[in-house]
């Protein structure tokens, strides 16, 4: 008797790459893609609503982005594996998404026998990291979380965080980080929902009182 097979979401903001993983996944027997999003919080909804075996994760999302989604799931759909994609093989959201709950990363670009493994590793419980980063990331992650404000916060999120805190303006911070002005846009709206405010001021005000400015 044949096992079903595995049910995968796809979350990636860019239509392109979506495309490209779901017929690269389509290809492989024994996986099924049976949801898409273009967003972090998309990617939890449709962790919720498919209960899929895995949630193939991008880093980089709009709305929320791959580290807080990956919490979310986590913490909401613990029976759906976290398998984060990303450019870099040392970036540190990829340490904090795993400490969030992901269960292994993937480079863009890996190859469909090396996804095929990844996917069929989280869901059988084991971590993947992907190959060549392997004794850095572990390193991190074996070591003591560092005490920073705001740990729920990536790095990037909390210079931005206490640029704002300073008082400057989205156009201001962008200029200073070397990043585009819908870039710094992107992270406000993640530092927002992660601090729980509605509003700049709010943030602002929480940035303070965590020593932030």
């Amino acid at each position: 008797m044949s096992r079903p097979p595995i049910r995968v979401v796809l979350a990636d903001d860019h239509p392109v790459v979506r495309r490209g993983l779901a017929a690269l996944l389509e290809s492989v027997e024994g996986v099924e893609v049976v949801g898409q999003a273009a967003t972090g919080r998309e990617a939890v909804r449709e962790a919720q609503l498919l209960a899929p075996d895995v949630v193939l994760m991008d880093v980089q999302m709009p709305d929320l982005d791959g580290v807080e989604a990956s919490r979310r799931i986590a913490t909401a759909s613990p029976g759906v594996a976290v398998l984060v994609l990303t450019m870099h093989d040392d970036d540190e959201t990829v340490v904090a998404a795993l400490r969030a709950g992901a269960r292994g990363y993937l480079l863009k670009g890996a190859d469909q026998e090396e996804i095929r493994r990844a996917v069929h590793a989280v869901v059988a419980g084991e971590m993947i990291v992907a190959p060549g980063a392997a004794a850095h990331v572990l390193a991190r992650l074996s070591a003591p979380a560092p005490t920073v404000p705001f740990p729920e916060l990536t790095a990037r999120e909390r210079e931005v965080l206490a640029a704002m805190a300073q008082g400057r303006r989205n156009g201001a911070i962008a200029a200073e980080l070397g990043l585009a002005a819908k870039t710094v846009g992107n992270h406000v709206s993640a530092i927002l929902a992660k601090l729980g405010v509605e509003t700049r001021a709010e943030a602002v005000v929480v940035a303070r009182r965590g020593g932030l400015g």
